[in-house]
């Protein structure tokens, strides 16, 4: 019995298909939020005086945006808006991701909410939030009655 080897080339329905499931798992995963909207990935560092949290938030009006500190959590709330001007257009693929997002961030250290600072540029939300300065240790002296 002679064997001989095939060689399958890749057909275009298992390369749509892999993309497909590629899409399934990574929206699954990681940008869907549970309200069917999409969360934008973050940067958080840290210097000595600031901690800096650095947002993509491509295609995301600033004035669409909420930050606020309560506690020690930074929220980041948004809404990037779907676009409705085409007429009569028929769509092969949908890829873009429109909806609310939240985003919550346990801080690493005490800010000053007074003079925390938001930017955008080019699609990245920067947040610097400086640090409280650290207070200084008092001893308090027992006195005997």
């Amino acid at each position: 019995m002679k064997r001989e080897l095939i060689r399958l080339n890749r057909l275009p329905l298992f390369d749509a298909f892999n993309d497909d499931m590629s899409k399934l798992f990574d929206n699954f995963w990681n940008t869907k939020s549970p309200g069917g909207g999409w969360n934008p990935d973050i940067d958080i560092a840290e210097t000595d005086n600031d901690i800096i949290v650095n947002a993509e938030i491509p295609g995301v009006d600033p004035k669409n945006i909420d930050i606020s500190i309560v506690n020690d959590m930074l929220i980041i709330k948004g809404e990037k808006k779907e676009e409705k001007e085409e007429k009569e257009k028929s769509y092969h693929r949908v890829e873009r991701t429109y909806g609310s997002f939240t985003r919550t961030i346990e801080l690493p250290a005490q800010v000053n909410k007074e003079k925390v600072e938001a930017k955008e540029h080019q699609g990245v939300l920067k947040i610097i939030l400086p640090k409280m300065e650290k207070s200084e240790t008092k001893k308090i002296a027992v006195k005997s009655a």
